[in-house]
């Protein structure tokens, strides 16, 4: 490990390991078959990128998206790093396999497609294999919420090669995924290593979405940084992209309907800008690994905690602080449940938890961290100090007996109107309607007084979130879930009361915190050089090793190449430019 130590500073400019980065590169070292489940932005790559470089052969790489391929080929490359692609997408492909054969690469990179071929088998026998990195290995299982057939066609690939070491990496993983994936890739149970789920740097909130553009232009005056909008259609994504207020930021969007081009061009645009607010369908991002995004913003409910965990995990991956920001309505997980018809019956005790728990993430008073880590197994403290519950601890109210009187309005009426219709009825407003159907001569005609009736909407919102209250297919609300429970008085409905008024925070500059000028020429002169290379600014360096320069201010290229990020190839291809500003300053 002394040896690892010295290469992870002489190529990748760090001083010393992260987290659990350490053990696992021990164990890939010694020859031993991991799986590592670790959060995003802890430095899942270098866990098999540095070992590449140290050990005989090549490391072949398999993840399942090209685009994010090439994110990696770039920094890796950057670093020095012999690497290359072999993909549909690759114009170079003889060029590569002789670099392979020939002993001239550390990392190649292919996708579970063409790695489970019979021809790439072959290929991996003309030449010497180091270790198989498996990456986002939790698409090999059916329990995960991503799964792909083609990575269960590694096993059988990889033991052809008995003496290589396997290395599968995933962010996203329960006890019961992560046991599956154990078994599909031939990995021993004592190969496991968990580094946690947190995401301290992360801040999360969550709130009922009800006026979702104006919410979503307070999250982007406050924040100035790049930024992910997700949304559930392509024509919300549309809408979103044209309707938000860029200001001086371009917004653009992303989805599968767009022309290829126009979609390559704006995902190229984010990937390079400092700036860029993209508006999207949830397929994007697994892709990129653009490591400054300051934050992401759900325009719906995700498909599940997992799912949120993974997509919220591509803000901030570099470390600095970044905001994670979900709007939901009831109408979220009303078609969430309608959905459970089409599923098979043997997933669908599985699928009902996932909603299950999302409404507990989404309703709770507690601290959001908590419950999302309790999610994935961990036991974290009461408070975490960074999200929407700790920063500003919201009111709370036992709400059965008004929940009682809804329900109650619900069944009477008939279980076929909408919202609008019980509330009338509950406060006493006889409008033609009401009086047509009879509904003012009902037990629970205006039994609700003014202090309950601001409860009304956020309680149906939250009894649809928790499924005691359902939509039927035209609109209207029915009794489901635990409804009978509660109106026998069996079971208790706390509400997490609506603020006041959302509380607007100072728009924040989390690049340059302290206003230097130094800083931001530093800056202008990295977007210079991303520019000149052809490749996105973070590829050169991050904020949090310009920050450092601008705050130690080295005088020599052995001063700077001890600042955090800069290694041996970045030093010789970068150092004289980088000092020259300094020493303006």
């Amino acid at each position: 490990m002394a040896s690892a130590r010295e290469a992870l500073h002489g190529v990748f400019g760090f001083s010393g390991f992260r987290g659990m980065q350490e053990p696992v590169v021990a164990r890939v070292l010694s020859g031993l078959s991991t799986l590592a489940v670790m959060p995003t932005g802890a430095g899942k790559s270098l866990t098999y990128q540095l070992p590449a470089t140290m050990l005989d052969g090549t490391c072949i790489v398999i993840s399942p998206l090209i685009a994010l391929m090439h994110d990696q080929l770039r920094a890796a490359t950057a670093n020095g790093i012999r690497a290359a692609t072999l993909t549909s997408a690759d114009a170079d492909r003889e060029e590569t396999i002789e670099r392979f054969r020939a002993g001239d690469l550390d990392l190649l990179y292919v996708a579970p497609e063409r790695a489970s071929q019979d021809h790439f088998r072959r290929l991996l026998e003309s030449a010497r294999v180091s270790l198989f990195a498996i990456d986002e290995a939790h698409c090999v299982s059916e329990w995960g919420h991503d799964f792909r057939p083609d990575y269960r066609l590694l096993r059988p690939l990889m033991d052809a090669f008995p003496h290589v070491p396997r290395l599968a990496l995933t962010a996203t993983a329960d006890a019961h995924t992560r046991a599956d994936i154990l078994v599909q890739l031939g990995i021993a149970e004592d190969g496991l290593v968990v580094a946690g789920f947190d995401r301290p740097n992360i801040r999360y909130a969550i709130r009922p979405r009800d006026s979702l553009l104006r919410q979503l232009q307070a999250l982007l005056d406050e924040e100035p940084g790049p930024g992910i909008v997700y949304a559930p259609t392509r024509a919300q994504v549309e809408r979103i992209a044209e309707k938000l207020d860029s200001g001086s930021r371009p917004v653009l969007p992303y989805h599968a309907g767009l022309d290829p081009a126009v979609r390559a061009a704006n995902q190229a645009a984010f990937v390079a800008s400092e700036n860029m607010v993209i508006v999207a369908t949830v397929a994007f991002g697994m892709g990129i690994d653009k490591p400054d995004v300051r934050f992401v913003a759900h325009a719906g409910l995700p498909k599940s905690i997992e799912a949120y965990y993974q997509e919220t995990g591509r803000a901030g991956r570099d470390g600095d602080p970044a905001v994670a920001l979900m709007l939901w309505g009831a109408d979220d997980f009303a078609r969430a449940r309608q959905r459970l018809s089409e599923v098979e019956r043997a997933r669908l005790p599985g699928e009902r938890a996932r909603i299950d728990a999302l409404a507990a993430l989404a309703e709770t008073a507690q601290c959001r961290r908590r419950v999302l880590l309790k999610h994935f197994g961990e036991d974290p403290p009461q408070a975490c100090g960074n999200c929407d519950n700790c920063l500003d601890p919201p009111e709370s109210a036992d709400a059965t007996e008004a929940a009682r009187k809804l329900l109650s309005a619900v069944y009477r009426t008939g279980q076929s109107y909408g919202f609008g219709h019980i509330q009338k009825v509950l406060t006493g407003v006889a409008d033609e309607r009401v009086t047509q159907r009879g509904h003012d001569s009902l037990s629970v005609f205006g039994i609700v007084g003014e202090g309950e009736a601001a409860l009304l909407r956020p309680l149906a919102r939250a009894l649809q979130a928790r499924g005691a209250l359902v939509q039927t297919e035209h609109g209207g609300l029915a009794l489901g879930g635990d409804a009978r429970e509660i109106l026998r008085g069996e079971a208790i409905v706390p509400l997490v009361l609506p603020p006041k008024r959302e509380k607007r925070r100072a728009r924040s500059d989390a690049a340059n915190p302290v206003g230097d000028p130094l800083f931001d020429a530093l800056r202008a002169l990295r977007r210079e050089l991303a520019q000149e290379a052809g490749v996105p600014p973070y590829v050169v360096f991050h904020d949090a090793t310009l920050r450092e320069m601008a705050a130690g201010r080295p005088a020599s290229l052995g001063e700077l190449g001890r600042i955090g990020g800069v290694g041996a190839r970045k030093l010789e291809a970068y150092g004289d430019a980088f000092l020259a500003v300094i020493r303006q300053h």
